[in-house]
């Protein structure tokens, strides 16, 4: 298991990679086949029929929580008893999200009448309706999704989702040049979302010995489930507000020019999120079975240190990286009039900081069946995120809702949580920023030495940008290595390093 965690971590960083990379070259073969009001149309289609995955109510995040407490004190029959749950469950989301995304097709021309043209529409219509299977084949596939992290098959996993990041785009490239448009995008997900599910379920089935039992369906266990995903869910819906619903108050209120820069803002911001998520997910079935089986707060806290301080490494070498270099990258990708993206996004990840090197305390948070007092919270500073976010906004623009949301993340995720964590869940807090903190220290360092290089060799080309992000990079590693690693770390990176 621990090869298949390693495995995981680095397959999940290259699938980023990849998948951004992809996303550079996607986007503008669109629009250069489709046009930009196509383009619109596929959008504004997409973003409306994907609001039907909240669907899934947060019931595969709760699946490995309810294998591992049946592997551990029940049987083989609790299990198939628990898949035939989830199956029966899945296929009546799957069959309800399919039947209102076509009830949307069949309804675009009233959906877009106010902005599309009849032809379209006619596009809208068709596109809705492939994009609404896309949507039910996808979560059908969860109930495999869930049994596979389960299994902690994390090369599979992340095998399946590379080559997914990879076919999509050459089939639908196939499909555009056979003059499909737009109508051609939504086959190609469809049919990589129809493989990929056979893909799921043959894995599964037939390797994994996946078993259903549908005839005995355990109404005890579907409303134990339904009360662990109820806040999940209710944190699904704080994620939703917080990332979508500032966009709309800020075009309502400064303006489309604030919209845009905010946008590329938070288009960035996301990425310091996987950053971060891609090493904590492969830990979820671990946490898991130690709660299932001991529920040794000690053992969890070292688990949360360890991850906590590779997550910290890797947060602060990017966030550096980003001082010393986004400013040139951004003026270079988004264009000079995106000047004030630099400052929105250092101020909104610098914080994130706190939340995304702790977030395998998540899973022990659902593990231990403690996640409620979590998602209350968020939905508290959800709200506050929404109400400076009003206030602000005619006053200072984009600096509103990037103040609100430095106030959901310093005031829930920052000092609630900790607190949280420490009173309620009995973790070692003090101990986790006792190791983790020093990673701080060192990314302070290696940033100040190269924005002082800078002054004198500015970063103003893109070979200075790699000239600096190389010689910041090899900086950063050797302080971490020499100041920040212990003899044991040391000795491990170094006979990896031997060995590969």
């Amino acid at each position: 298991m621990v090869s298949q965690r390693r495995a995981g971590i680095v397959l999940g960083y290259a699938n980023i990679i990849v998948k951004n990379l992809v996303n550079l070259v996607y986007t503008p073969m669109l629009l250069s086949f489709v046009g930009q009001a196509d383009y619109g149309v596929y959008q504004s289609c997409n973003s409306f029929v994907f609001s039907l995955t909240l669907l899934s109510f947060g019931f595969s995040q709760a699946y490995v929580r309810f294998y591992t407490q049946k592997k551990v004190h029940g049987n083989n029959g609790d299990i198939c008893r628990l898949n035939g749950v989830y199956l029966t469950l899945y296929s009546v989301i799957s069959a309800i999200a399919l039947i209102i995304g076509l009830f949307f097709a069949a309804n675009a021309s009233s959906i877009y009448s106010g902005g599309f043209t009849t032809e379209q529409i006619d596009i809208a219509g068709k596109a809705m309706s492939l994009m609404a299977a896309n949507i039910a084949a996808t979560l059908f596939s969860s109930v495999f999704d869930a049994y596979v992290l389960a299994h902690e098959e994390f090369r599979f996993q992340q095998t399946r989702q590379f080559g997914t990041t990879i076919a999509t785009p050459f089939v639908a490239y196939a499909l555009l040049c056979l003059g499909m448009g737009v109508v051609g995008v939504a086959v190609a997900q469809l049919a990589v979302s129809v493989v990929l599910l056979v893909l799921n379920a043959a894995f599964c089935i037939g390797r994994l010995g996946m078993r259903f039992d549908i005839r005995h369906f355990d109404i005890g266990l579907f409303r134990a489930i339904a009360a662990f995903s109820a806040w999940i869910f209710a944190n699904q819906v704080c994620e939703l507000v917080n990332q979508n619903v500032p966009n709309v108050l800020l075009g309502a209120l400064s303006g489309a020019v604030a919209v845009s820069v905010f946008a590329v803002s938070v288009q960035i911001r996301s990425v310091f999120y996987s950053l971060s998520t891609t090493v904590s997910n492969v830990f979820i079935p671990q946490i898991n079975r130690i709660v299932a089986e001991t529920d040794d707060n000690a053992v969890l806290t070292r688990l949360m240190t360890r991850v906590g301080r590779y997550q910290a490494a890797l947060y602060i070498w990017v966030l550096g990286g980003f001082v010393v270099l986004g400013r040139f990258f951004i003026s270079a990708w988004a264009g000079a009039g995106f000047a004030d993206a630099y400052w929105l996004i250092l101020a909104m990840a610098t914080p994130l900081f706190i939340p995304l090197v702790q977030n395998t305390g998540i899973e022990i948070q659902r593990a231990k069946n403690r996640h409620r007092a979590r998602s209350v919270c968020y939905l508290l500073m959800a709200l506050l995120n929404l109400a400076l976010t009003a206030i602000l906004s005619p006053r200072i623009g984009c600096w509103g809702p990037a103040i609100g949301y430095i106030a959901y993340v310093i005031l829930g995720t920052g000092l609630f949580m900790n607190w949280y964590y420490q009173a309620r869940i009995g973790l070692d807090m003090l101990f986790f920023w006792r190791r983790v903190l020093p990673v701080v220290g060192v990314g302070v360092v290696a940033t100040a030495a190269c924005l002082l290089g800078a002054r004198a060799v500015p970063v103003a080309s893109w070979s200075s940008f790699l000239m600096w992000g190389v010689a910041y990079t090899l900086l950063y590693a050797a302080l971490t290595f020499a100041l920040v690693l212990t003899r044991d770390e040391r000795s491990a990176m170094a006979s990896r390093l031997r060995r590969s």
